[in-house]
């Protein structure tokens, strides 16, 4: 049995996420269990969207994330930040998109899920593209080298 659809295609969030996704190369995408998932042709699954997912209460979007920023960015602020079910056991953060909403925020926490989905070929051009801006300069810690951390 299909599952109905979730989301309203008329939601101004939902349109300015499929934007910042469908941005970046080679993202496509598809609708599945009644959200919209983003993938990267060639690779795996980086974003889907939740509306009111199992009676959440919310209207988000869960993003693959690197080691650690699940655990940093719901420490930072757990209304806008959560663990997702299902894909939260795999370090997947969820975002609200439905409160105070950090676009250049978001669309740098997409592109790091991005990076970690798609093939080597797709990466290379993603990082010669215009990158989103972050809100704040990366920076590395002394135990974990290469590490971002998002301004919350």
């Amino acid at each position: 049995m299909a599952h109905p659809r979730m989301y309203d295609d008329s939601n101004p969030a939902i349109a300015r996420l499929r934007e910042v996704c469908l941005a970046l190369p080679e993202v496509f995408e598809k609708e599945a269990w009644g959200e919209c998932t983003f993938r990267v042709t060639g690779g795996s699954m980086f974003a889907m969207t939740d509306n009111n997912h199992h009676s959440s209460g919310h209207v988000a979007v869960w993003v693959k994330a690197p080691a650690m920023v699940q655990e940093i960015l719901v420490g930072s602020d757990p209304k806008r930040f959560f663990v997702p079910p299902y894909m939260g056991k795999q370090g997947w953060v969820g975002v609200r998109i439905d409160y105070k909403v950090k676009w250049d925020q978001l669309a740098a926490i997409l592109k790091d899920g991005y990076l970690m989905s798609a093939p080597k070929k797709s990466r290379a051009r993603a990082s010669t593209s215009v990158a989103p801006k972050r809100t704040s300069k990366p920076a590395r810690a002394k135990k974990a080298p290469g590490r971002i951390r998002y301004e919350t």
